[in-house]
């Protein structure tokens, strides 16, 4: 059976290169583009299983790419790794709440780009959480079978990755949850995550929260909580 389709979107050659040569050894079938227009193009094109999105783009830039996949429903399911340069934490942020479900700071390592890879294309296959009663806590409902949550009736538009940190903390309220153990609930145990990347997913979801962002908390040299 062949493996899933990813798209790479780098303008750096050297980097594209590198990312299609360990992508295609683990036996997915690679595309690479240089250019926002042509990660569009090539979407309406063929389907994707997951895309790898550089955020520095000439032209339409990897958020606007981001956005586009987001709002149309024929490609608003595919998993958007962004690559990122160190100091990028706001389009990082700005990046999550549009859709993108990880991130991968540059310079990074083959191995933990693969193992980012092979997790996002994991949950986007796994079964739903099982179906359980909503979670009510305050003005926000949690349908865990249905993966919806609404705060005042208004749904939240949450990545995977944001929906699974909501429900691990509002279904244990009060209690606290160090950064390893939020890294682990969400994604797994083999999952290469450092705690600024715990730090960034928070800050994204507290914005789309809203007026129940300031349930999540922060405790200070521990990790976080929801307070119920």
């Amino acid at each position: 059976m062949a493996k899933e389709r990813i798209l790479v979107v780098e303008d750096d050659e050297d980097i594209l290169q590198l990312l299609k040569y360990n992508l295609a050894k683990e036996g997915y079938q690679v595309t690479g583009v240089t250019s926002g227009e042509d990660a569009l193009k090539n979407l309406k094109s063929g389907a994707m299983d997951l895309v790898l999105l550089d955020l520095m783009l000439p032209g339409v830039d990897g958020l606007e790419v981001c956005r586009r996949l987001k709002r149309e429903a024929r490609t608003g399911q595919i998993p958007i790794i962004m690559l990122t340069a160190k100091g990028e934490e706001a389009d990082i942020v700005t990046g999550l709440e549009l859709g993108a479900d990880d991130y991968i700071t540059k310079p990074f390592s083959p191995r933990v780009m693969l193992a980012r890879v092979r997790t996002a294309l994991r949950r986007r296959h796994a079964e739903p959480l099982a179906e359980a009663a909503p979670l009510k806590i305050h003005e926000l409902v949690i349908h865990p079978g249905r993966h919806e949550a609404t705060v005042a009736d208004r749904p939240l538009d949450l990545t995977v990755t944001e929906f699974r940190l909501l429900y691990m903390l509002a279904s244990r309220p009060g209690w606290v949850f160090s950064r390893d153990q939020i890294v682990k609930g969400v994604h797994g145990d083999d999952y290469p995550a450092s705690d600024r990347s715990v730090d960034v997913q928070v800050v994204s979801l507290r914005k789309k929260l809203g007026l129940c962002g300031k349930y999540l908390e922060t405790v200070r040299g521990v990790g976080y909580r929801f307070r119920g």
